[in-house]
C-alpha cells in the first residue's frame, strides 16, 4: 500500500484528480487530493495575501498533521512549484515526486519566470484587467487541448481565480528536496509549444529523472486518466 498526496495546478482543485483519485484507491492506495487556499471549494478564502508559500503549507501541514511518511507527492502544472517547496522543507517524508507537465523550479524562480515571454505577458496583462491587480481569471479549457464538450463544461465550470502571488513569488529553496530517493517527470507531449516541453527534455538527459511522455493536452489526469495512473502506481 502506497500514499499518494497529489496537488493540483492553478485555477483548479481537488475535483480534477477525480479520474485519478478512484482508480488508486480501488488498487488498494491511501490518496490526499487537496484544494489549495483560496481555489475551488476554497474558494471562499481567496486573498490578495495568498502566495507560494501558503500552498506550500497548505500541503506540508497536511503531511505533518495526518503523520505521512513514504509518500507519493504528484503536482500537476503550477502544483511543481508547491511539490518541489514541500520537498525542500520535509524530503525524508517523500518516497517519490511525480511531477505532471508541470514546473521544476530553481532556487529564486516564480512560476512566470518559467513560461514564454508571451505568456508572462499576456497572464500578467489579464491580472492587471479582469484580475484587479491582484488575481489571475481562469485560462479556458479549450485553450490546454481539452476538446470533448463534456469535459470542457466540466472543467470550465469549476475552475476559479488563482491569486496572483502564486504566480510572481520567488521559490526559495535549499536544495534538500534533491534527496528524494524517486524523481518523475510526465510530459504532455500533445501541449506542443508549451515550456513543459523544454523541462522534459533536460530532464530526460538528467539520470537522476525518470521520464514519461503521454500523447495528451495539459489536462492529463481529465483527458488521459488510464495512462497517468498506470505511471502513478509504477512510481
Amino acid at each position: 500500500m502506497k500514499t499518494y498526496l497529489l496537488v493540483h495546478g492553478a485555477w483548479h482543485g481537488g475535483w480534477c484528480w477525480r479520474r485519478i483519485d478512484e482508480p488508486l484507491r480501488r488498487s488498494g492506495h491511501v490518496v490526499f487530493a487537496p484544494t489549495l487556499t483560496g481555489l475551488a471549494d476554497r474558494s471562499h478564502l481567496l486573498s490578495r495575501d495568498i502566495g507560494l508559500e501558503t500552498h506550500v503549507d497548505d500541503i506540508a501541514n497536511l503531511i505533518r498533521w495526518h503523520d505521512l511518511n513514504g509518500i507519493v507527492l504528484c503536482g500537476h502544472s503550477y502544483g511543481g512549484m508547491v511539490i518541489t517547496g514541500v520537498a525542500d522543507r520535509i524530503p525524508d517524508r517523500i518516497r517519490a515526486l511525480v511531477h505532471v507537465d508541470s514546473f521544476v523550479p530553481e532556487n529564486g524562480q516564480c512560476a512566470l519566470d518559467q513560461v514564454s515571454p508571451e505568456r508572462r505577458a499576456e497572464i500578467e496583462a489579464t491580472i492587471r484587467t479582469a484580475g484587479q491587480g491582484w488575481f489571475a481569471p481562469p485560462t479556458p479549457a479549450r485553450r490546454f487541448g481539452v476538446t470533448d464538450p463534456a469535459d470542457i463544461a466540466w472543467i470550465d465550470g469549476r475552475c476559479t481565480p488563482q491569486p496572483a502571488r502564486c504566480m510572481t513569488d520567488p521559490i526559495h529553496l535549499t536544495g534538500a528536496w534533491h534527496r528524494v530517493p524517486r524523481k518523475v517527470y510526465v510530459l504532455a507531449a500533445a501541449n506542443k509549444g508549451s515550456a513543459y516541453q523544454a523541462v522534459h527534455a533536460r530532464l530526460h538527459e538528467d539520470r537522476n529523472w525518470e521520464t514519461h511522455s503521454v500523447p495528451s493536452g495539459h489536462e492529463m489526469m481529465i483527458t488521459h486518466p488510464h495512462q497517468l495512473t498506470e505511471i502513478l502506481l509504477s512510481a
